[in-house]
């Protein structure tokens, strides 16, 4: 899953969701260096990603794009997904998704100095474009896709992904919507077993 999503998953704890937010620069057992509840975040954001690579919908969405996109299939699908998680934001949340990504907004700014320093050079350009609103429109979409297509050299032509997506729309869409029914529920009982777990040690 792409940023959106690991942030919604995170539930309401702050640190959590900053640790599920940056935890793609954090590997092997660096994590453990890290507070407690960004530990959580961080292996919460690890499960998500097992959970995710293995689910058969998400297989059905990768393989309908691996023959173009090879092993950049899962990417696109994880941007594709956030698009339609931004787009019927209204069936996974009553606060509106322009609110919610203010206040992670706010929230990156009180744990700057929490962050690693790749998510730090990152933040000001994700705030200063508004990367999370800009995932639920397809031309929002289009420009994600063409600056990851930029960042491997237009070796991996994921620029060309926005045509995949408008030809397929409401087959991604209605894999996304299955998917993500199981992968919150999945969520709701992982924090529950972080937190068991942690309180433990």
């Amino acid at each position: 899953m792409n940023y959106l999503a690991h942030i919604y998953l995170s539930g309401d704890d702050p640190l959590i969701t900053m640790g599920n937010f940056m935890a793609d620069g954090i590997k092997g057992k660096q994590y453990k260096t890290y507070l407690p509840q960004l530990q959580k975040g961080i292996l919460l954001h690890r499960s998500i990603d097992s959970f995710t690579d293995s689910h058969p919908i998400v297989k059905q969405s990768t393989k309908r794009l691996h023959k173009k996109y090879s092993h950049y299939s899962g990417v696109i699908v994880d941007i594709l997904y956030d698009h339609f998680l931004a787009k019927n934001w209204k069936n996974y949340s009553e606060k509106p998704l322009a609110g919610f990504i203010e206040h992670f907004y706010d929230s990156l700014d009180e744990h700057f100095e929490l962050l690693t320093p790749g998510i730090q050079r990152m933040v000001p350009h994700m705030i200063a474009d508004n990367w999370l609103l800009s995932y639920k429109d397809i031309s929002g979409i289009g420009t994600v896709l063409y600056n990851m297509n930029r960042r491997t050299r237009n070796i991996s032509g994921m620029d060309r992904a926005v045509e995949d997506l408008q030809l397929h729309y409401h087959d991604f869409e209605d894999e996304f919507t299955r998917f993500f029914e199981e992968l919150r529920a999945f969520c709701i009982q992982k924090i529950i077993e972080l937190n068991t777990v942690f309180s433990i040690k």
